[in-house]
């Protein structure tokens, strides 16, 4: 079973759509600036990846998360052919904080909220007259978890098109945290590096249109997904396991029918926190064995930052558009690689070009969720 992506949508710092966030990326352009959504001088860290949409600087606004999560949606249906009409058509949304910087406004500003703005559901049924609406919580992984959800819905037959979803913006809450656990306040994402600081948060929306894939394609067609490997190893709140990880990407591979000396191209997680780039380069490390330096590798949200929910989207929709056109974004920021990724194929520097087929997408969230996707070009 496979199923056919029919139209894409994408919103980060450094682009308003899937073009001019794929070029932007593959021309090293990063969205990473110091923090303009609220008061810098509350906090050590200095910098994030944010849309820079604010009408002020300073002073953030409720609504963003729906407002680019409506953006990425209706630029999917409308490159899928859909329109705007989309009451036929499940929409799963994976996100790790939905409207919580809306509840951070309305509590210590005062800022006016109806609760249930807090849910993406009226604002997709009022611009789009959405019936079915799903949102997973999945931290980090939940917008590939939404991702699977759909191909289970067209594979029972309970939808012939379904979208799925991610969205996550800056909270301060998050910001302060992801601060406080990390022993020198991070400056900037460099994954994988030996002197990388750890995480900084960025803006970000993403969304693709499913269909099963019959044989009949109905217009363009941006990829063929070909599996999602799902598992929970539940090994700590926080901490990543390489174990876990590793049992997702060959799950991927297995239900993809793909080996490892298949894949063309890795879009890894690597947020440039301490154990995740170690963790994930271990299990990548193990799975692909004495194919491991064949792919080529990169992780964007060296200019992304971490969009969290969005992420695992995002990094798909990128490497179905590097299979297209043959290029790959290089990884901001890495000089010196971990010694457990010692042995990848990693685009540094510039795009790399090349003739590529196959990708696979990594995303691991909180709680040792683990999501792999693989896809495959379209000719």
């Amino acid at each position: 079973m496979s199923w056919l992506v029919g139209g894409v949508g994408a919103v980060a710092g450094v682009g308003r759509d899937p073009r001019e966030l794929f070029d932007g990326l593959c021309a090293g352009r990063s969205a990473h600036a110091e923090l303009r959504g609220f008061d810098r001088s509350r906090y050590a860290a200095r910098y994030a990846y944010e849309i820079d949409d604010r009408p002020v600087p300073g002073a953030d606004v409720p609504g963003r998360a729906t407002k680019w999560l409506l953006e990425a949606v209706g630029q999917a249906a409308r490159d899928a052919g859909l329109g705007e009409d989309l009451s036929d058509v499940p929409v799963l949304i994976g996100t790790g904080l939905r409207e919580l910087r809306s509840v951070e406004l309305w509590w210590r500003d005062g800022t006016p909220m109806e609760a249930d703005r807090l849910h993406f559901d009226r604002a997709l049924r009022e611009r789009f007259d959405t019936t079915a609406t799903y949102t997973f919580a999945n931290a980090c992984s939940a917008s590939l978890y939404a991702l699977a959800m759909g191909t289970d819905l067209l594979e029972l037959g309970e939808a012939d098109t379904v979208i799925a979803a991610g969205v996550d913006v800056l909270t301060e809450s998050m910001y302060g945290l992801v601060e406080r656990v990390h022993p020198v306040p991070p400056d900037r994402v460099r994954p994988f590096d030996r002197d990388r600081t750890g995480a900084v948060m960025g803006d970000g929306a993403a969304a693709v249109v499913l269909r099963r894939d019959d044989g009949n394609r109905r217009g363009r067609a941006h990829g063929r997904l070909r599996a999602v490997g799902l598992n929970c190893d539940a090994h700590h709140a926080t901490a990543p396991d390489d174990a876990g990880i590793a049992s997702a990407i060959r799950q991927a591979h297995d239900l993809a029918g793909m080996k490892p000396k298949d894949i063309d191209l890795v879009m890894l997680h690597g947020t440039g926190t301490l154990l995740n780039d170690e963790a994930e380069a271990t299990a990548v490390a193990e799975v692909f064995g004495p194919h491991v330096g064949r792919p080529l590798m990169t992780a964007i949200k060296s200019m992304t930052g971490h969009t969290s929910g969005a992420s695992g989207l995002i990094g798909m929709i990128t490497a179905m558009r590097a299979l297209e056109e043959g290029r790959v974004p290089p990884t901001l920021g890495l000089s010196h690689p971990v010694e457990e990724a010692a042995g990848f194929r990693f685009v540094t520097g510039e795009e790399a070009v090349g003739e590529m087929s196959v990708a696979q997408i990594n995303a691991f969230g909180f709680g040792g969720i683990n999501a792999v996707a693989v896809v495959e070009a379209v000719r």
